[in-house]
Parts: structure tokens; sequence; C-alpha cells
């Protein structure tokens, strides 16, 4: 990658399906224009149907609207059983941000739930059809997270919309390293990569119920933020280039805020093999989902 990669420098993805969770608006739109427009054929996963039935009119190319809540494990059961054929890659995408503590269907603490717990079950029931790789997003947030096992859903400890948010982000990375490990004890030629956006201004923000905090993230992505074009370009780069797995792409810029795609370090803690199949083998009892993989 350069220091000028953009979605001029996408391959062709003529003959390529692409799965994209969150798709309707922000960075999930950004990737699946740049996608579509690359010749893919892109299944937007969204929340609201009709509303990302509009987001979709304006996406030149092969898009087509599904409907997936990764708040419900009923809707993540349901969109995989509605799947047929091979995926060439899935894009876990969407999440939610700092928002007021609440849960999902299943009673999960709504952050970790959506974020990571959704996208590890909607990956492990796609997996047998995916055919390249699986991208997921994770943030410079994850630096400030901490898994506490005995309390995953935020039940014995005061709820932080912040600390809560980072705890779903190292998990995201933890379930990165998890599931490449698994693929390549399988035998497997399906990598598992992540990225991150940087600070990106998207609806991601803005949302904690907060008056402050919510101006002071906007007034952020006035000053500080780039585009959910530009940040796409991290989640991009590791849909459509030939890395090996477990790569974590993000911006190259000062604090990785900003700037052109490349491969950027994690913390300790997103690098703890032990940490990563304990919190699989948590995520897999909650869920009870699990990938159709063995392990070493």
């Amino acid at each position: 990658m350069t220091s000028t990669w953009s979605t001029a420098d996408i391959p062709s993805q003529a003959g390529r399906t692409v799965v994209v969770t969150g798709a309707n608006s922000g960075l999930g739109l950004a990737t699946t224009r740049a996608l579509a427009q690359a010749g893919a054929r892109v299944v937007m996963a969204v929340r609201d149907p009709a509303r990302s039935e509009r987001a979709a009119a304006t996406v030149p190319g092969d898009v087509e609207v599904r409907r997936l809540d990764l708040a419900d494990l009923a809707s993540v059961r349901a969109f995989a059983a509605g799947w047929s054929g091979d995926l060439d890659v899935l894009v876990a995408n969407a999440g939610i941000m700092m928002v007021p503590a609440g849960v999902t269907a299943d009673g999960f603490e709504r952050q970790f739930g959506t974020n990571h717990l959704g996208h590890f079950a909607l990956t492990a029931l796609l997996l047998p059809h995916v055919t390249d790789r699986v991208v997921t997003l994770s943030s410079s947030m994850h630096r400030a997270g901490r898994i506490d096992l005995d309390d995953l859903n935020w039940r014995r400890r005061p709820y932080s919309p912040t600390g809560a948010y980072a705890q779903s982000k190292l998990a995201n990375l933890l379930f990165t390293l998890e599931l490449q490990r698994r693929l390549t004890a399988a035998g497997s030629p399906v990598r598992s990569l992540a990225a991150h956006p940087g600070w990106a201004a998207t609806e991601l923000q803005g949302r904690t119920g907060n008056p402050l905090t919510d101006r002071a993230m906007r007034l952020g992505n006035a000053l500080v933020a780039q585009s959910a074009e530009q940040g796409a370009l991290p989640t991009l780069a590791a849909a459509v280039l030939d890395l090996p797995g477990g790569s974590y792409l993000g911006p190259r810029g000062l604090g990785e805020w900003r700037g052109a795609p490349t491969l950027v370090g994690r913390t300790p803690a997103a690098s703890d093999p032990d940490l990563a199949r304990r919190l699989w083998t948590a995520s897999a009892e909650l869920t009870g989902v699990d990938l159709p993989v063995p392990a070493a």
C-alpha cells in the first residue's frame, strides 16, 4: 500500500459476492459503494430495509438489501439460514458507539451484544459459505478496553458507555485472532482480518445520551475527522488486498486518526491468544453458536 492508496486502486471485484453489515450509512455505505463500483455484488445486511433501499438506490452497481438485526440472534439465524451459494467476503462493519445502558433482544449489554456477539454468531453461521475472508471492524478505542470474562454484560460493574464500547472493540480483535487460529488449524484458505477507520465523521457518534458529550463528538467530527469515504479505506484494503490472515489495518496518520490505510499495531491484550480462546468459549456459550472448524 502506498501513502496515496484510494478506491481507485481497488482491483476488479467482478464475480465476487460481499456481505456488508450496517451498510445503510457511514462506513458501511461507503464500503458498499466502492466495492459495487469495482464490480462486486454487494448484499447490504441492515436493520431497516426501507431506509437502506433508499441508500441502495444511490449506489451504481449490483446491490441487494436484506434484513439483519445484530442485536437479535433470531434475526442473525434467519439471515444465515436464508443464504445460499458462495460468499467471497463478509465485512462485519455494523456497530453502535457509547450508547446509554440497555440490552439486546437476548439480554446482552447492547454494545457487546451488537458489536461482538452478533457478528460472532453471524460469522460462525455463514462461514461454510465464505471462500476468501472475513473482515471485522475494530477501533483504536480497543486500547482502552478490558475484557471481564466474569461480567461481559456489565451486570456487576457500574455501566460505562465508553468502557463497554472499548470492551466490544477489543473483543472484535480477539475474535479476529482466534478465528484465524482456528482457520489455520483446520487447513482452511479463508482469512480473518481486522480494520479500523481512525476518526471518521459518521452517524456512529453523538448517541451517548449526554448532551455535552454528544456536542463534543460532533465538534470533533467537524474539526478533526476524515470523511466516511476516507474512513472506509482500511476496511476496503483488508477486503481486497492480498494480505496474510490476522492483519490489522488503520490510517497511517498521526495517532491513526486519518490517512491512507496501512498495517497497524494492537495492544498486548488484543494479541493474547489465551484471552482470545477464553472469550471465544464464552461467546459460544452465550450465543449457542460455534464454528464448524476444529481447534488445534
